[in-house]
């Protein structure tokens, strides 16, 4: 099993005709994903990698019965595309766009409030489940399919961990990539709770970083909920208080957010830290055995 996406996820990407739209639906669709429609006003008729493209979600989710979405619309306009896909009834929606305005994403959350959807992202690589579908910017080749659920704050510490994993042989159930925004959709604790329940993931890689306080709302979900094996690492450990450091949430503010406080949550919970970003792979290997 999986995770969110899997052989029968029919995906429509949203901003298909733009650049990075068409880029990653050709490699999405290499991968083995149905990419069933594309989206883009003004351009419904036309086909990008052989995928019909409509005017509106409505029309591609009436015509081709997508039921996930991946965003690569501009920043102004990928909160309307959120809300959008939601209020067509589209079950996941991928938002890849990065600088959405605050303000928009609040209006966005509160639109999509008690509606049956799932965001992931903004500001994400998106998810894979290896072997079977691939629904973001991730390269496939370095995924393998197997048992190890990862979930992570940071894309590039993803692609690092995975490629760790896969060297050792050691594949991956679904890799989730929650985004760096401090608002997000979908936060660790949600997807901690689908690892747990899904029987074909047996151990589970949680990457997280400095700033607010998911890491410790994750680690008391772990004590109390998770019976798998965790293996995480905080990464900005070395950041000085009020900078950013890469990501818009990746800042400690006050006395919240240090990765010094993340870990030592983390490991409280019964949690095993890797030492560095290095290390993750073989401190998962050893947690297998």
């Amino acid at each position: 099993m999986s995770i969110l996406i899997d052989e029968k996820t029919r995906l429509l990407v949203q901003g298909i005709t733009g650049g990075e739209g068409s880029f990653h639906t050709q490699r999405c669709i290499e991968y083995g994903t149905k990419v069933v429609a594309g989206m883009t006003p003004g351009k419904g008729g036309t086909q990008v990698s052989g995928v019909p493209v409509f005017n509106t979600v409505e029309s591609a989710v009436k015509e081709t019965g997508a039921n996930a979405s991946i965003i690569f619309v501009p920043p102004a306009g990928a909160a309307d595309s959120i809300m959008e896909a939601a209020d067509a009834g589209i079950a996941l929606v991928v938002c890849i766009t990065e600088g959405i305005p605050v303000m928009d994403m609040v209006n966005a959350y509160s639109f999509l409030k008690g509606k049956p959807v799932r965001l992931i992202g903004p500001n994400c690589p998106g998810l894979i489940s290896p072997g079977k579908c691939k629904v973001g910017i991730m390269a496939g080749e370095i995924h393998k399919q197997g048992n190890v659920g990862v979930v992570s704050r940071s894309g590039t510490l993803t692609y690092e961990t995975v490629a760790q994993l896969t060297g050792f042989g050691i594949g991956q159930s679904t890799c989730v990539g929650i985004g760096g925004d401090p608002l997000l959709g979908t936060n660790f604790v949600d997807i901690l709770k689908l690892f747990q329940e899904d029987k074909d993931t047996h151990a589970i890689v949680l990457i997280g970083e400095i700033g607010g306080t998911m890491e410790q709302e994750a680690a008391q979900f772990i004590k109390e909920r998770v019976s798998k094996p965790v293996v995480s690492f905080i990464a900005g450990a070395s950041a000085p208080p009020g900078r950013r450091m890469g990501h818009a949430g990746a800042i400690i503010s006050g006395n919240t957010g240090k990765a010094q406080d993340k870990m030592a949550a983390l490991s409280a919970a019964g949690a095993i830290i890797a030492p560095n970003p290095a290390e993750i792979g073989i401190t998962v290997k050893k947690a297998l055995k």
